[in-house]
C-alpha cells in the first residue's frame, strides 16, 4: 500500500502528463500535469475510452489518431514502444503540440494496458482554427464536408480492427441516391449539387459521435455505426431512410423536389475484412434498387 502510494506521489509531482489505459483503451490513471497540460482533470476522463476522443490527437497532416491510428492501440497490438510529436486539443479549444512516448504495460508476460507519458515543450502553441482546416481539408469531402472516403477507409479499418481484438461489434451501411442522373439531367448540375448537400446536412444531423458517415463517391454514401446486434441494425438504416424521404430540394418557383435513397446494411462478422464488408453492404444496396428503390435490405 505504502509502495503505491510513493508510486502515485511521485508520478504527480513530475512535470510531464502521464495517463494509463486498459486493454480497452479506458483511461485509468491521469496525473496531475496531464490535467494542467491539457485542462482537463482526472474526473473528467477517468473511465472513458480513447476512441471517445477526449483530446481529440491529430499528426501534422491532420489525420485524428484516435479513430484512424491510436499510437495506444497499436502499441498494445505489437508490444513495440513509439514516440512522435502530436497535436492534442486543450478543453479550451486551442491545439497544443506535444511530444508523446507510449510504451506497453506487462502483467505475467502479457500486455494489460499502455502508458503515454506526454510534455508541451514544443515552443509554439497552434491556433484551433488553422489545425482544424487542415484537418477537413486532409479528411473531409469539399462539397459535402462529410468524411471522404479516405477518411471512411481509415475509420473502418480501425473499427474492424477493434472487433476483432475486443469484439465491439458494429454495422455498414452503403447508400445510393435514388435516380441521382435524372437531378443533373433534368434540373442540371447545381441542383445536383444541393441534393447531396441536403442529404449530407439530414445525416449529419443524424449521425452519433460514436458512428461516421460519409460521402464513398457520386451519389454514394457510407457509415458506420455501432450496433450491439442485429436488433438495431434495420432501425438505423430505416431512421436515415425516412429522414431524407422527407428532405425537400428547392426548385424556383416550382413546388420542391423530394429525394430517396436505396440502402444496403450488413453486421460485421469474423471472417471479414474492409473490403468483404463494403463489397456485401454494396450488393444489398443494389438489392434494394432491383426491389423498387427507396428502401433497405439487411442481410
Amino acid at each position: 500500500m505504502l509502495q503505491a502510494e510513493l508510486f502515485e506521489q511521485i508520478i504527480n509531482n513530475i512535470s510531464d502528463g502521464v495517463y494509463f489505459v486498459d486493454k480497452e483503451l479506458r483511461i485509468s490513471f491521469w496525473n496531475t500535469a496531464a490535467e494542467e497540460i491539457t485542462g482537463y482533470t482526472a474526473g473528467e476522463v477517468m473511465g472513458q475510452r480513447c476512441s471517445e476522443n477526449i483530446l481529440s490527437h491529430i499528426d501534422a497532416a491532420g489525420r485524428p489518431l484516435c479513430l484512424v491510428g491510436c499510437p495506444l492501440h497499436e502499441t498494445m497490438d505489437d508490444g513495440k514502444r513509439r514516440r512522435s510529436e502530436v497535436f492534442l486539443k486543450h478543453k479550451n479549444g486551442y491545439r497544443l503540440p506535444v511530444f508523446i512516448n507510449v510504451f506497453p504495460i506487462y502483467e505475467n508476460g502479457a500486455i494489460i494496458g499502455a502508458v503515454e507519458v506526454f510534455n508541451s515543450q514544443a515552443p509554439i502553441v497552434s491556433q484551433s482554427n488553422l489545425v482544424e482546416q487542415l484537418s477537413v481539408m486532409a479528411m473531409h469531402d469539399e462539397l459535402t464536408e462529410l468524411p471522404n472516403r479516405r477518411y471512411l477507409q481509415s475509420f473502418l479499418e480501425y473499427r474492424l480492427s477493434e472487433f476483432k481484438r475486443f469484439n465491439v461489434p458494429f454495422a455498414v451501411l452503403f447508400m445510393d441516391i435514388d435516380n441521382f442522373r435524372d437531378f443533373n439531367n433534368t434540373y442540371g448540375h447545381e441542383i445536383g449539387d444541393i441534393v447531396l448537400k441536403r442529404v449530407a446536412k439530414t445525416v449529419r444531423k443524424a449521425t452519433r459521435k460514436s458512428d461516421m458517415f460519409g460521402r464513398w463517391g457520386g451519389e454514394e454514401f457510407l457509415g458506420v455505426y455501432a450496433a450491439k446486434n442485429e436488433d438495431e441494425v434495420p432501425a438505423i438504416a430505416e431512421k436515415l431512410r425516412i429522414l431524407i424521404s422527407h428532405t425537400q430540394i428547392p426548385h424556383g418557383d416550382a413546388p420542391p423536389l423530394s429525394v430517396t435513397v436505396s440502402v444496403g446494411i450488413t453486421m460485421v462478422r469474423l471472417d471479414d475484412t474492409d473490403e468483404s464488408l463494403i463489397e456485401r453492404a454494396d450488393k444489398l444496396m443494389y438489392i434494394s434498387k432491383q426491389n423498387g428503390k427507396n428502401r433497405v435490405t439487411m442481410d
